[in-house]
């Protein structure tokens, strides 16, 4: 990749922050599954996490989270098991639900390592999450409408926790907060995605990129990425 490219993913993973995200439970239309991955990798989440139950959702809305190839998307197969997880990370899980005890969105403190977590369209957030989560957040409103598209909801609060944490200086880091493995990861696939889909495809290690930004491989890692479908099948015998 050119030197451009090469710095300006280093900018994005220096800006990534790991310990905020957003988790989708059984939200299940695509476009707002789309909307809602680039809202998060706009602000500087590299991780959300999805409840996904039912396989046939699941199929048809992974497609939408991987419109956006700088966001990772980890599946749950329940609520207990999405928050578990994300508590055990010491986050502090926020549901968006209208009751006695919500506040407002703005209230919160996000420099925290916090987990913002959205409904499914109809029905909202379940009984299981509004038990388990920590607070319950709502965002104000003074017309006929209770609520606003979970894509656009998800929008405001991010972006009310990036306000915060550039207040508090969590955007100026020189260097990443992410682990060597996902940074080699994210400028591999970022920076050559051609050649990444094509290791993928093989089954090839990811190569090391180095401080310009080339590859750094093996020969024999070269030559596999040259040989073709039809000569590896000659060869397989």
């Amino acid at each position: 990749m050119n030197e451009r490219r090469y710095r300006r993913i280093c900018q994005m993973m220096a800006m990534r922050q790991p310990d905020l995200t957003i988790c989708l439970e059984e939200v299940h239309k695509p476009h707002n599954v789309s909307a809602i991955v680039r809202s998060a990798d706009a602000v500087g989440i590299h991780t959300i996490h999805a409840i996904w139950p039912d396989q046939q959702v699941k199929l048809s809305v992974s497609s939408a989270a991987g419109s956006n190839s700088w966001v990772n998307v980890i599946s749950h197969p329940s609520t207990e098991a999405a928050i578990s997880q994300l508590k055990s990370q010491n986050m502090q899980v926020l549901v968006t639900h209208l009751s006695e005890q919500a506040v407002d969105f703005r209230e919160i403190d996000y420099t925290q390592a916090t987990c913002i977590m959205v409904g499914q369209e109809k029905k909202g957030i379940s009984a299981k999450a509004l038990e388990l989560a920590d607070k319950h957040i709502i965002i104000p409103m003074v017309g006929m409408v209770q609520s606003l598209n979970v894509s656009v909801a998800s929008a405001l609060i991010l972006y009310e926790a990036q306000r915060q944490r550039q207040l508090a200086g969590m955007y100026s880091r020189e260097t990443s907060l992410l682990s060597e493995q996902e940074q080699q990861q994210w400028l591999f696939e970022g920076g050559y995605p051609v050649l990444a889909e094509v290791a993928k495809r093989k089954g090839l290690p990811r190569p090391y990129i180095n401080a310009q930004g080339q590859i750094e491989a093996e020969e024999s890692w070269w030559a596999q990425m040259q040989l073709t479908e039809k000569m590896k099948k000659r060869q397989l015998g």
